[in-house]
């Protein structure tokens, strides 16, 4: 069974950066495509980047692109999403999910869900 942790979110202000982190555990990360998604509050769970497992391929929602950028480092079984120039309109929670399909980009393609971590851009 494979665990996923999210890590590195909190309180920006509008124009900063974060470096959100999904840690996987109990098999290797490699194996999987990993997408990251947000949801805030009222809305749909949103899909906002993935990257293939061999990280040859790569997906950004128009939202987002040209600002995030997604990465992965095998070795260490994580996956990151930098996050540049942020926007009010990036405040939600943030999960990264695991999937078996080569760049999979609706949420129910993925199979492992982490817990979510809350990213806040306020003034």
């Amino acid at each position: 069974q494979l665990q996923l942790v999210e890590s590195g979110g909190g309180l920006v202000q509008p124009g900063g950066s974060l470096r959100l982190s999904c840690a996987g555990s109990g098999r290797p990360l490699g194996y999987y495509a990993i997408g990251w998604f947000r949801q805030a509050p009222g809305t749909e769970r949103e899909g906002v980047s993935c990257i293939s497992s061999d990280a040859d391929s790569t997906y950004y929602a128009d939202s987002v692109k040209g600002r995030f950028t997604i990465s992965r480092d095998n070795a260490k079984n994580t996956v990151y999403l930098q996050m540049n120039s942020l926007k009010p309109e990036d405040t939600a929670v943030y999960y990264c999910a695991a999937g078996g399909a080569r760049l999979p980009i609706r949420a129910y393609e993925y199979d492992y869900w982490g817990q979510g971590t809350q990213v806040t851009v306020s003034s």
